[in-house]
């Protein structure tokens, strides 16, 4: 328990530089409940006020939260979300930061991933993300290569980059606690090639068998492999609407305490991994406003940016 405090200390003070005049909300749902309660104890402590709302679950990542509890986030000062879902990419999420709130969000968190990554030196974080980022601005187009048959090329030029580190300390900041990843939303329409998933993906966990993914012009054209296959094309199919098909991110991890573990906030994270989301982007600069965004991970991959090799095979060579 002492290290659970001391992590949830680490996160509202280090991270989120909270304040002794703020007011900060913990947004959690009954699986979090955990360590939904444990930040709250911890922000009890160090503000002036902290609430506590839990909610029900979401049924999928980019799902809205009711529209009572979008209204009390954009009241205080500071939100930090751990739920089973992600809300990060949610007009509440927009809207509240919009208002100048500060939001964390914590889609998935575990107790192992609060402890141990939040026991990373983010400065080092910092400096590998953003020299990273800084090549990524640089950019037009992305490869991603894999010897189990990914090749795919995304767009980016004048894309706008995003180097997330975790630390959210200004009016308006929000992302992903704990984080480290540089990611840009590709062009629309313009994505093609093969994706073989082989890590995770959002709302499955780790995967048992790889999925094969076709990419045309942007959108999913065939989806194939075994039963994580199935699974995946029933969560898209869940979502009912085209643009959950369509190409809406390309991250690369850059944070070095992160371990593959099925939960996509810290799998997306790990460095010497790369992932692509389809769904909702608009957070990132994008123009697909579905109310979906699953993230899907590829373990050592090798990656152009233009002709130039920047990682090999899961090696980092910026």
């Amino acid at each position: 328990m002492e290290k659970i405090q001391k992590a949830s200390i680490i996160a509202l003070k280090d991270y989120l530089g909270l304040d002794t005049k703020e007011r900060l909300l913990v947004l959690a749902d009954e699986g979090k409940r955990e360590i939904g309660l444990a930040l709250f104890e911890a922000g009890n402590a160090l503000c002036d006020e902290a609430l506590y709302l839990e909610m029900r679950p979401r049924e999928l990542n980019g799902e809205e939260p009711p529209q009572a509890v979008a209204d009390i986030m954009k009241s205080v000062d500071v939100v930090i979300c751990p739920t089973s879902k992600s809300i990060t990419h949610t007009n509440a999420r927009r809207q509240a930061a919009q208002n100048g709130v500060r939001v964390a969000t914590m889609p998935g968190i575990t107790l192992d991933t609060l402890v141990r990554c939040l026991s990373a030196d983010y400065s080092k974080i910092i400096e590998l993300s953003e020299r990273v980022a800084l090549k990524m601005e640089k950019t037009s187009v992305v490869r991603i290569c894999t010897k189990n048959g990914t090749d795919v090329t995304l767009p980016i030029r004048d894309r706008k980059v995003i180097s997330s580190t975790g630390v959210l300390r200004k009016i308006g900041d929000s992302g992903n606690l704990p984080s480290g990843e540089v990611y840009v939303a590709p062009i629309e329409g313009q994505s093609n090639g093969t994706i073989v998933f082989d890590g995770s993906v959002a709302g499955l966990g780790l995967l048992k068998d790889p999925i094969v993914v076709e990419v045309v012009n942007g959108y999913i054209a065939n989806i194939d492999g075994k039963s994580d296959s199935q699974r995946f094309s029933d969560m898209l199919r869940k979502v009912n609407h085209k643009e959950a098909y369509a190409v809406a991110e390309f991250g690369m991890g850059t944070n070095y305490k992160a371990r593959l573990c099925g939960e996509i906030l810290e799998d997306e994270k790990v460095l010497g991994t790369v992932h692509v989301a389809f769904g909702n982007n608009i957070s990132m600069g994008g123009k697909i406003g579905v109310n979906s965004h699953i993230d899907g991970l590829i373990k050592k991959p090798d990656v152009y940016f233009d002709d130039q090799l920047v990682m090999q095979y899961g090696k980092l060579l910026i």
